[in-house]
Order: structure tokens, then sequence, then C-alpha cells
């Protein structure tokens, strides 16, 4: 990784931690991504974005395997999602064949832009639900 998308990527997640996570994970209407810690063996929840496309949840990873999400995952795929208020169960599947940057065409636009604009090694990830 260059020096500067590792600066961006330092400044990025920052602000996420600090900033924009706590305030978009009390948004009832926010998607929440709980993983279990890879480290810890505790929930780990993450403010995400993307859409539920039938009995799958499609996001795109900005920072690819670098997120601590996607490390979490690749321990332990079986995940938590939260939609509309309600929790869901499901398998994560890191899907780094599939072209993120058109997936991204078809997931919200507005979280779309920022993950275009901040991403450095994009990854797309389905989310295969229980229910």
């Amino acid at each position: 990784m260059s020096r500067y998308h590792e600066i961006k990527h330092r400044v990025a997640t920052t602000f996420q931690r600090h900033v924009g996570n706590p305030i978009l994970g009390r948004l009832p209407s926010q998607p929440i991504l709980e993983t279990t810690g890879r480290r810890s063996g505790l929930p780990r929840s993450t403010p995400i974005g993307g859409r539920r496309v039938g009995r799958s949840f499609w996001i795109v990873s900005e920072f690819g395997e670098k997120s601590q999400y996607v490390r979490n995952i690749q321990a332990d795929p079986r995940v938590r999602l939260r939609l509309k208020g309600r929790w869901h169960t499901g398998t994560a599947r890191l899907l780094p064949e599939d072209d993120a940057r058109a997936r991204l065409k078809t997931l919200p636009t507005v979280n779309s832009a920022a993950v275009r604009a901040i991403g450095t090694n994009l990854l797309t990830i389905r989310i295969d639900l229980d229910d």
C-alpha cells in the first residue's frame, strides 16, 4: 500500500471510529453488521451501507482485508445484521472476484459515493441471511 493510501486509511478509520460510527450506530434505520472479534471473541458492531436483495445483503468494504470487520469475518463468517431495527443471522462471504465498482452502482447512492471516494482496496461482501 502506498504512503498516500496508508494515510488515507488512517484518517478515514480514525474519523469513522470516533465520529461517524458512534453517530450512525444510533440511527434506527442504519444497517449494523455484528461480527465476532477475532481476538476477543466479543461482539463487534459496525454501521454499514448496502442493500438487501432477496435472502442476501450486499456491501462493499472500502479497505478490503485491512478493514477490521473483514478480518473478523475471515476468522468467523457467522454474523448478525440489523436491518430496519430487526436482527438477522447469516454467513458473510468475501467475493474478491466480484467487480466492486460495478457492485457499488447497485447499492445506495450516498454510501457508494463515499466508499468510492475514500476506498483504496474495494472488496465485495455478500451476507447470506438465514431468515
